[in-house]
């Protein structure tokens, strides 16, 4: 199995299909994935806990990899994650990045970079426009 194929079993069966007991074929014990959420480094048993709460947010998931690049053990990937809103069913997509060394077909060092602010916005929970409303230097009115 590639590095890609293994990145896109992980979404396929973690993230889409809520199979949690992936986690521990695909992810090594003692790795820990930097950047998914800032500041915070994420174990296995955090990743259970962080994919029970999005999937309680969003409906059906569908994760694609248009763009990876692949180095010795390491695979650089852009995702598109397509998914809805639970509440109207409007289309929610977001994209995010990811670079993953790989060891004996498991992921044992990640890094990522998810568009959470994009995500919150499209499930209604940040106003509209809050990064450019954001740049511009105006503060946010929480009602």
């Amino acid at each position: 199995m590639t590095k890609k194929e293994i990145l896109q079993r992980w979404y396929d069966e973690v993230w889409c299909k809520g199979n949690l007991d992936m986690i521990d074929e695909l992810f090594c014990p003692d790795t820990i994935a930097s950047g998914i959420i800032p500041e915070m480094q994420m174990g296995p048993q955090d990743f259970r806990d962080l994919i029970f709460a999005v999937r309680n947010l969003v409906g059906d998931i569908s994760v694609a990899l248009p763009v990876t690049i692949e180095q010795d053990d390491w695979l650089s990937a852009v995702l598109i994650v397509n998914t809805c809103r639970n509440d109207s069913g409007t289309p929610i997509i977001v994209t995010g990045q990811v670079i993953a060394r790989f060891d004996d077909g498991r992921m044992v060092e990640t890094y990522n970079q998810f568009d959470w602010m994009s995500l919150f916005e499209q499930l209604g929970q940040f106003p509209p426009e809050t990064l450019p409303v954001c740049m511009a230097g105006q503060r946010l009115d929480w009602v």
